[in-house]
């Protein structure tokens, strides 16, 4: 587990729509990703069982969690419960910065075991 992550030496990962990633420090308690957005693009509406807060760092953004649909802008963060379905679509370009207790690890690496040398 890395203690320290500078931002300049992780890469974003592209998941296509015009959204793209960096997952930032993480233990298997607790995760930050970045999440950056086109203006237009969609976090399609989803849920899954992890605690979760959004802050929008930059740009405007109509975030839906249950039936309740809210505009966002930096500086706005929201709650998320878990397996509370929610989405958002861009509406100025920007970055969400994402929390998610415990550690999403589908966004994490698959881990190869190392070959045996034999």
């Amino acid at each position: 587990m890395d203690l320290f992550t500078h931002d300049k030496e992780v890469s974003w990962e592209t998941l296509g729509g015009g959204v793209s990633r960096k997952v930032m420090s993480h233990s298997p308690d607790l995760m930050i990703v970045k999440v950056r957005f086109e203006a237009g693009s969609i976090g399609s509406l989803h849920q899954h069982p992890h605690t979760q807060i959004s802050y929008v760092e930059a740009g405007r953004f109509e975030y839906t969690i249950g039936d309740q649909m809210v505009v966002m802008a930096s500086g706005d963060s929201c709650l998320i419960p878990p397996d509370a379905l929610h989405g958002c679509l861009c509406l100025e370009e920007g970055v969400l910065i994402d929390s998610f207790t415990p550690v999403r690890e589908d966004f994490l690496p698959i881990q190869t075991p190392p070959s045996d040398s034999r």
